[in-house]
């Protein structure tokens, strides 16, 4: 798989990657108010650089298309329809994104998962489509594009050191 490809696949099931920057940029503009649209894309960008997010994205993909198409075993197909809320498996499947930037990516995560910012609650929400991964896995993309750029902020406090023994 490639960046392109996930992107791609982004794409064609309805999520440019700008709605995802645009999550990035609410989550992170409060703590950096010189943020630019820009640097937010580019973190998303970097974040599907990864071969780890391409194989995630590809896989949660594969199993909402299957399910849209009726090919997975029962009971996994009902619940896949329902979008049954102890499911979980789509969480845990996101959470490997989240993971790629630190613990900030997780709280971010679990953030976006409970108030469906932007483009995950027209995911979430969206009838005659089932993105039960999608709509997650979206959410682990934006925290961990929005970790990274914490992380590679230059206005992060650095606190004094000394090495010397008491």
């Amino acid at each position: 798989m490639s960046y392109q490809m996930a992107a791609d696949m982004l794409e064609r099931r309805g999520v440019p990657l700008k709605a995802i920057a645009d999550i990035v940029y609410i989550l992170q503009s409060a703590y950096y108010p010189e943020l630019t649209d820009e640097e937010c894309l580019t973190s998303v960008q970097a974040v599907l650089t990864k071969r780890e997010v391409q194989y995630t994205l590809m896989t949660g993909v594969a199993l909402d298309e299957l399910a849209e198409r009726k090919l997975l075993p029962q009971p996994l197909q009902a619940v896949m329809e329902a979008d049954e809320s102890l499911y979980g498996a789509d969480e845990t499947l996101a959470l490997g994104i989240t993971g790629v930037y630190g613990m900030i990516g997780l709280t971010g995560f679990g953030y976006l998962d409970k108030i469906k910012l932007g483009i995950i609650g027209d995911l979430n929400d969206k009838k005659g489509m089932i993105h039960v991964f999608l709509d997650d896995l979206v959410a682990g993309i934006a925290a961990a594009a929005s970790a990274r750029i914490a992380h590679r902020h230059e206005g992060a406090k650095v606190y004094p050191h000394d090495f010397s023994p008491e």
